[in-house]
This record gives C-alpha cells, sequence and structure tokens, in this order.
C-alpha cells in the first residue's frame, strides 16, 4: 500500500509538473505572439515605391536622464569651442542596443551616444559626456538627447536638454526662438549610407512641447516629392529609395493642417545612397 500511495503521489507531482511547463510556454508563446502582431500591427505607407514604415521595438530605457551641466541656459560663453559637459544616469554611452528593426539598419559601431543638435543644424554624435564644440558668435538654441547605437532618438522628458546659449559677442541678431512652444528638430536620415545600410534608412525626428496624434498636431514628411502624413512620434524605415541623392522634407503641423509657427518646424535635408 505505501508503494502504490508514493507511486500515486509521484504521479501526481509530475503531472503538476507538467502543466506548469506547458503553462509557461503557453504564456511564452502567447508573448511571443502578441510582439509580434505588436509589430506586425505598424502600418506601412507606399507612394511611387518608397514605403515608409514606423516602429516599436527598440529597447525603451525609462530610467535613462541626462542633464547638461555647462553651458547653462541663458549663458554667454566665449568665442570658438564651447565646452559641453553632462550628467548621465541609468545609460552607458558607448554600448550596443538591442532592437532588431534598428540593428537592420546604419549603426554607429561607437555605440549609444549623445546627439547634440546647434539650431537645427545636423547633429554631431558624442560618445563621452564631456567635449568641446565650435559654435559661432552669437545667441544658439542647443538640443542634446540620448541616442540608441542606430541613432534612434530617446524620447521620454528626462532624455533631452533645450536651452539657448550665446557665445561670444552678442552684438549679432538676436535668436527668436519661444522655447516653451512646439517644436520639431531634424536628426536622421544624415549623409551617405552604402552597401546593406542603403536598403532600409531610418526616419527619426525630435519634439518638443508637443506630441502627434490623429485628431492632433502631425508631421508632414516629403520624401523625393512624395507626401507622407505620420500621426505617430516614432522612428520610421525607409524603404525603396533610389541610389544616389534623396531628399526629406519635414513641417509640423497642427490639427487643420496648418504649419506651426517656429524656426525649426520646416526643413529640408540630402543624403546620399551608394551601391
Amino acid at each position: 500500500m505505501k508503494a502504490s500511495a508514493f507511486l500515486l503521489s509521484s504521479v501526481f507531482v509530475l503531472g503538476l509538473a507538467a502543466c506548469e511547463t506547458a503553462k509557461q510556454q503557453s504564456e511564452g508563446t502567447s508573448q511571443s505572439t502578441a510582439e509580434t502582431v505588436a509589430r506586425n500591427s505598424m502600418t506601412s505607407m507606399e507612394k511611387n515605391g518608397i514605403r515608409l514604415t514606423p516602429f516599436d521595438d527598440s529597447p525603451k530605457y525609462p530610467e535613462a536622464q541626462m542633464r547638461l551641466k555647462t553651458p547653462a541656459t541663458g549663458s554667454t560663453v566665449p568665442s570658438g569651442a564651447v565646452a559641453f559637459d553632462y550628467d548621465i544616469t541609468n545609460f552607458v554611452l558607448s554600448k550596443m542596443s538591442g532592437g532588431l528593426t534598428g540593428n537592420e539598419m546604419a549603426v554607429s559601431e561607437k555605440g549609444q551616444h549623445i546627439h547634440n543638435i546647434v539650431d537645427n543644424q545636423p547633429y554631431t554624435a558624442h560618445y563621452t559626456t564631456e567635449f568641446t564644440k565650435n559654435i559661432p558668435d552669437g545667441q544658439h538654441v542647443v538640443l542634446s538627447f540620448l541616442s540608441r547605437s542606430y541613432h534612434e532618438s530617446l524620447k521620454h522628458r528626462g532624455a533631452y536638454d533645450l536651452r539657448m546659449i550665446t557665445v561670444g559677442n552678442a552684438a549679432t541678431e538676436p535668436m527668436s526662438a519661444d522655447l516653451s512652444a512646439p517644436h520639431m528638430f531634424y536628426s536622421r536620415p544624415k549623409d551617405t549610407y552604402s552597401g546593406n545600410d542603403t536598403k532600409k534608412v531610418m526616419l527619426d525626428f525630435y519634439l518638443v512641447n508637443t506630441t502627434l496624434a490623429p485628431d492632433g498636431n502631425k508631421v508632414r514628411a516629403t520624401i523625393n516629392g512624395n507626401e507622407f502624413m505620420l500621426e505617430q512620434w516614432l522612428p520610421y524605415t525607409m524603404e525603396g529609395l533610389p541610389m544616389g541623392q534623396n531628399t526629406v522634407k519635414l513641417e509640423l503641423l497642427d490639427s487643420r493642417g496648418s504649419l506651426i509657427p517656429g524656426p525649426f518646424n520646416t526643413v529640408t535635408r540630402t543624403f546620399t545612397l551608394q551601391p
């Protein structure tokens, strides 16, 4: 009897273990399926062979924080090389980022970094918290934000800094920019792409004091003359681009389709694809 009881108990325990394993496998499969469905729900837009697709499978780093210590907001600094100094927590510069879609595109071999943008000119990438950058005399708007290794921006509040500084002689015409108003800054694409990097090219921009919605503000992206209306603040992959020079124009629009006033809310850039 004791042997029979032990056998029945063993069978019961094994049965429970098998059920738990099956449950975990089922939950894992369900989670994987849910993630796949979420990725596939990102609707593509296509015009004249150019396909634009939002993606949202990059690591989020919600605890990442960046604080620009110097130059101080509103400060005046000497002409020439301006010294920048940041505090960064919960984010590692020079580390490679995860993310399936992002790593299918151009990646910096130096890893994660800071994008530093002055007056919405093309950004410079920096892999340390301290660096210098030559900036002309005058008033300037400086946007800094944390970037994944494939140049996709972190878009939560603690991941960016926006301020105005004056370099050198302040006698030049002052910059007209209300930093509390809605602004859009251009980030990617940039420069030249070659080889496999030409198959998918990332479109990424930075919004401050606004976001996008179907019934709210939007970004009109005109790619080689083809208009796409963007209703989500996400990065996008561009596919089907021709070799040679390509053009992207971005415009920040209100819910009525009118351009939102601001010095940076319309911008046109070119970039090049080569075999």
